[in-house]
Formats: C-alpha cells, sequence, structure tokens
C-alpha cells in the first residue's frame, strides 16, 4: 500500500531470501507504506518473520525493530549470526541460545523423532496448540521449529526457524546447518518416543522386562531415564545406524550408541 507516494527500498540477504518470492530474491525493491509503520512490521508484510532477522540497516545505520520507516529509506535486512559476533551494532533478539533445545510444531513430528536419534534435546506432542508451543519454548528456553510464519511472526516469539524443505532428510541438514549442530551430535543418546535421555543399566536390573529370546543372546542394555523403556542392539541396529549416518553431513561417524530396539 501506498500513502501520497511513500516508499522505501528493501534488499534482503543470504538465506532470507529463500521467504520472498521470485521477483524480489536477490535484489533491491520498492515496498510501499502508509504512516509511519515500524520496520518490524514492514520485514513480516513482506513475508519474513522477525525470529529470521538479526540486522537490520536504515541507510547504512544499525536499527531496531522499533524504528519508524520513512520515505526513501534504503533497508538491508540480514539474517541470524547463530555463529558470528556481530559486535556493536543493535542485535535485534537475544543472544543465541548455545544450549540447543528445540519444540516442533505438530506437523514436525518426524523432524522430531530424527533429532532425538541424534542426541538434541527436543520437545514435541502431537496434540500441542500454537500457545502452547509458545509458553514451552519460553518456559524452557527452547527454539521453536516450524513450517508456520504466523507463529514466528508472534511479538512473544524470541527464537525461532522457519523450516523450508518438505522432506525430513532436508530438514535435518538444515537445522544441523542453521544451528552449527554438527559438533554437538551424540547418536542414540535419547530416547526418540520421549526425549529422555538413555544410560546403560545391568541387565540383572531389567531382565524381567524383555523377551525370552533377548535374555539369551543379548548382555548390553540401556534405559530411558524418563519413560523407563529398555533398549538394546537390536536386530535392526545396522538400519537404524545407516539412518544416523545418511543424517549425519560431511562423513561424520556415529558413536557406538545402543540402537532402538525396546522392550
Amino acid at each position: 500500500m501506498q500513502e501520497d507516494g511513500k516508499t522505501a527500498e528493501f534488499r534482503f540477504y543470504e538465506e532470507l531470501n529463500d521467504l520472498l518470492p521470485m521477483g524480489r530474491r536477490k535484489q533491491s525493491f520498492t515496498y510501499g507504506f502508509w504512516g509511519e509503520p515500524a520496520v518490524k512490521d514492514a520485514i513480516e508484510a513482506i513475508g519474513v518473520p522477525h525470529t529470521e532477522v538479526d540486522l537490520i540497516l536504515v541507510n547504512g545505520v544499525s536499527v531496531g525493530f522499533a524504528y519508524r520507516l520513512q520515505p526513501g529509506d534504503q533497508v538491508s535486512v540480514y539474517p541470524v549470526f547463530e555463529a558470528l559476533d556481530i559486535g556493536p551494532v543493535t542485535r535485534l533478539r537475544p543472544q543465541p541460545l548455545r544450549q540447543p533445545k528445540f519444540v516442533c510444531d505438530v506437523h514436525l513430528g518426524k523432524l522430531a523423532r530424527r533429532l532425538r536419534l541424534l542426541g538434541f534435546d527436543v520437545a514435541y506432542h502431537n496434540m500441542a496448540t500454537d500457545p502452547e508451543l509458545v509458553e514451552t519454548a519460553l518456559a524452557e528456553q527452547r527454539t521453536i521449529l516450524t513450517q508456520d510464519r504466523g507463529i514466528l511472526k508472534l511479538k512473544k516469539v524470541t527464537h525461532g526457524y522457519l523450516v523450508r524443505s518438505p522432506h525430513v532428510q532436508d530438514q535435518v541438514a538444515e537445522v544441523i546447518r542453521r544451528f552449527d549442530l554438527l559438533a554437538g551430535i551424540d547418536p542414540f543418546s535419547r530416547c526418540a518416543q520421549c526425549n529422555g535421555l538413555i544410560m546403560s543399566v545391568d541387565k540383572a536390573d531389567v531382565q524381567a522386562d524383555l523377551p525370552p529370546k533377548t535374555r539369551e543372546y543379548y548382555h548390553e542394555f540401556f534405559r530411558c531415564q524418563a519413560c523407563g523403556k529398555v533398549y538394546w542392539k537390536g536386530t535392526h541396529f545396522s538400519r537404524l545406524d545407516a539412518e544416523v549416518r545418511q543424517l549425519v553431513s560431511q562423513g561424520t561417524e556415529p558413536q557406538d550408541r545402543p540402537a532402538m530396539t525396546t522392550t
């Protein structure tokens, strides 16, 4: 919209272009507006959630989300710099959460399971509402993973990422790259079903819960500290191990941890 010819020039950088229509990607474009909107409102009206943005330059000067857009402004918008100190400029969010913990929306259950398989702390409930998702993120200092831009535009949300790909393998790679998680991968250290930590346990402590053939042929066991499920390196360990190897980029080898055979 325009009022009396009010326009500003916007340019978005790096992966923020993924969120723009083709005609606006990797180039400056004119944005028309009414009154004096906050630059945050303009950015989100263009289609980019504020959680994706960490630096805004207006006419070469760093500004906050509350800056009021003026006719003729030249606006440059940069993505979140998780692994880069951008120094004295105006940071637009709290500092990145250095202990990576996530909460996935109801549509990303497969992503939640695979991130847990790699050892990451991921909250997920397939019936969670959007308000519940946001409250979990705030109360437990988690980053929201979602494919719903509307959630990330909520003012209360401080840390979030809009997952681009519809394919779960690519989603995992996205999250690993975006949050620089490669060094933190610890396969099979969390329960893929409940997110609890898996710890070694004596066979004698779990014998009553084991099928007869498992008691006879297996001797190394692990138990989820949250839900109590028992794990061992069952016959499908090779399949899960291959899945982990596929999820881990750049040829990183998974650790020798229990596979997900369970009682």
